[in-house]
């Protein structure tokens, strides 16, 4: 049997030369760990290969994402389809082997990582999924969902502020599937971390109900899967197995030093690193017998081949189980999806309620969350303002089961946990904050939209109108910043029928994550003709038109009704206009140029009017329109004084349309 020194230092190798190939990346993470993969890989963790996507398999994320040459080397050396040509192409231009792993590219690599905290967040999304769906699905004598998620993570993981919301949540959570590796290598960019970084992790950890083993050796194998097998047994915690590890080992003068976190060793270093090792082969060369050491194919077969007999027998005793997470897993709309939300549309069209946007959602969420077992929702601890908790709602908790996180005050690791319920397929999660928090959620909302997964963000009091709380509160140029974020859906609707059309196409969106923007002041019903009501899907319609039109106002959201009371002001002064809804910019710009011509036709001036900053608005109005917005902070009263205060009156729209009209 061949050595597993010998495995490990074909990680190391496989690091060394892939780095000094590009003349860029970060060989120390992969040389350091490179036991610890090799225990976890070979010994523990259950995966096919030949079906990175089998719904059993356990989930690894390399939180630690610089260190990607070290998933990248597990991949290839274990079977996936990564062949030796990608690694070679490392960092390069459409290669599967990108600086930090993306979901999507390499076979495998279960979620983007980089921005460091976000991997170790992510999975704890995957862990509650996980959880979830025992709960949901497994029943006596059928555990068809019972798989663990691994983690690495290192000291940057932990500095990171992410990294404390996630961890506290697991621990409460009692995560006991999700087991993680602390890389303790004492090393970061700027050298040894006694510096900025001395907090007790075990303690602190301890603190938030994991399950810690300290001062594990992470280059002797043997205590390596000791720890592992010691954290399975623990299964109502979360476990951080802390392993001490040397940055870069083997490396004659870079081992232990900052100089090999993010730069190629050299020429020099890594000639002496192979003698080091013992590693007498040329750059990319495995041997035979390494290859068939690390090879995992035919054992991942096995695995999935046990896990589908199992399935098999579960799928005969409880055929509508089965079909349902077939379904789920397969991330598809019930079959009477479209059907319940046109008969929605309709209903909320009859009803005309002038209700908050917010709660315009709610009422969505109570019709359609009975029939989508899969939406799970959440808050950052404003459920009751956010009005994201329906009736159908029952909380996550130790027991499993359930489709409701309290995130509590956690904006930032609500949105990444959302992600890695995504990832691990089964769910639609949602969850909701106060637009003007996007802020603190900022990167994993960007994560979402790199990676293209279906996540719905509900940010309420979406402008000076929630009022009294003031400009802390207050988003001014949140809305615009969403909308520049490539990939990002965002709709800002006016009114219940918007608002049930723009959670629609949230939901059948599959390639993205949705801002949902919701106000939290009552909005006015807005009357559609059929054909208006049929084009609020193409995200910009005309909602209210006029004979000899001389001006479009566009307007969203809560601004809608001005633009309508506008418009009445200047039909007295006989000046017809056309209003135009714009719930959602991305979705009208994606539209056809007749479309879109037949809504804002050329020549006709224009007019937005958007509580908000007015920059984003001029590619549709030119230099030569006018925006009502606001580019300034809001003020603390109640919100009708505030819009007077700002300008926010059919008057004051009614003037700026006069302005642009010749």
């Amino acid at each position: 049997m061949m050595s597993p020194v010998e495995r490990a230092n074909a990680i190391r190798a496989l690091a060394m030369d892939a780095v000094q190939q590009a003349n860029s990346g970060h060989p120390g993470m992969p040389m350091g760990m490179a036991e610890i993969a090799d225990v976890l890989w070979n010994r523990h963790l259950r995966h096919n290969p030949a079906n990175p996507g089998w719904a059993n398999r356990d989930r690894f994320v390399l939180s630690n994402g610089h260190g990607s040459m070290l998933v990248y080397s597990l991949l290839h050396l274990t079977g996936y389809d990564l062949p030796m040509d990608e690694l070679k192409q490392f960092r390069q231009l459409h290669s599967k082997t990108p600086g930090h792993p993306e979901y999507g590219y390499a076979p495998g690599v279960e979620t983007t990582t980089g921005p460091l905290g976000q991997g170790i967040t992510n999975a704890v999304g995957m862990a509650i999924a996980e959880k979830v769906l025992a709960g949901t699905f497994n029943r006596d004598g059928h555990h068809i969902v019972d798989h663990y998620t691994y983690v690495f993570l290192g000291d940057g993981c932990l500095m990171e502020g992410i990294s404390h919301e996630a961890c506290s949540l697991a621990g409460t959570l009692g995560l006991g599937k999700l087991i993680a590796f602390y890389d303790d290598n004492g090393i970061s960019i700027d050298g040894h971390v006694e510096g900025w970084f001395t907090d007790n992790t075990p303690k602190r950890f301890e603190a938030y109900g994991w399950h810690v083993i300290p001062n594990v050796d992470g280059h002797d194998v043997e205590t390596v899967d000791r720890a592992i097998r010691k954290a399975k047994r623990d299964r109502a915690r979360p476990t951080l197995i802390i392993a001490k590890t040397v940055i870069a080992k083997g490396a004659p003068t870079k081992a232990n030093t900052g100089a090999a976190h993010g730069a190629p060793l050299g020429e020099k270093e890594v000639a002496a690193a192979r003698e080091a090792l013992g590693w007498k082969h040329p750059p990319f060369a495995i041997p035979e017998h390494v290859y068939r050491a690390w090879d995992a194919r035919e054992a991942g077969k096995r695995a999935e081949r046990r896990w589908s007999k199992l399935f098999a027998a579960y799928e005969r005793e409880h055929p509508s189980l089965a079909a349902e997470f077939k379904r789920r897993m397969a991330g598809e709309l019930p079959g009477d999806f479209h059907a319940r939300i046109e008969q929605l549309v309709k209903e909320m069209d009859a009803k005309s309620e002038t209700v908050a946007t917010r709660k315009a959602s709610q009422l969505v969420l109570e019709a359609l969350k009975p029939a989508l077992p899969e939406l799970v929702g959440g808050s950052a601890d404003l459920s009751g303002s956010n009005l994201t908790l329906v009736k159908s709602s029952k909380v996550i908790g130790n027991e499993g089961g359930g489709n409701y996180v309290f995130y509590g005050v956690r904006e930032f690791g609500m949105c990444a946990v959302m992600n890695g319920l995504a990832l691990h397929g089964g769910f639609i999660p949602y969850g909701g904050t106060f637009l003007v928090f996007s802020d603190y959620a900022r990167n994993a909302l960007r994560l979402a939209a790199l990676m293209g997964v279906r996540v719905v963000y509900v940010f309420t009091h979406d402008s000076i109108g929630l009022g009294e709380d003031g400009p802390t509160h207050q988003p001014i140029e949140h809305a615009a910043s969403l909308r520049l974020i490539p990939n990002m859906e965002v709709w800002r609707p006016c009114d219940t029928v918007e608002t049930a059309i723009a959670w629609a196409a949230a939901l059948e969106r599959r390639n993205g994550p949705t801002a949902l923007l919701l106000a939290r002041q009552n909005v006015a019903f807005a009357k559609r003709t059929p054909e208006a009501l049929a084009n609020v899907r193409r995200g910009g319609y005309v909602l209210s038109d006029a004979p000899g039109a001389r001006a479009v106002v566009i307007a969203t959201g809560s601004e809608v009704p001005l633009a309508l009371a506008a418009q009445k002001l200047l039909a007295e002064a006989n000046l017809p206009v056309r209003v135009v809804s714009m719930p959602s910019t991305s979705v009208f710009d994606r539209q056809d140029a007749a479309y879109r011509e037949a809504v804002l036709p050329k020549g006709l001036p224009r007019v937005v009017v958007e509580a908000g900053v007015t920059d984003y608005w001029r590619k549709y109005v030119g230099l030569e329109g006018a925006v009502v917005g606001i580019d300034r902070y809001g003020e603390s009263a109640p919100a009708g004084e505030l819009f007077k205060h700002f300008g926010f009156t059919p008057e004051n729209v009614a003037a700026a349309a006069r302005s642009v009209i010749r």
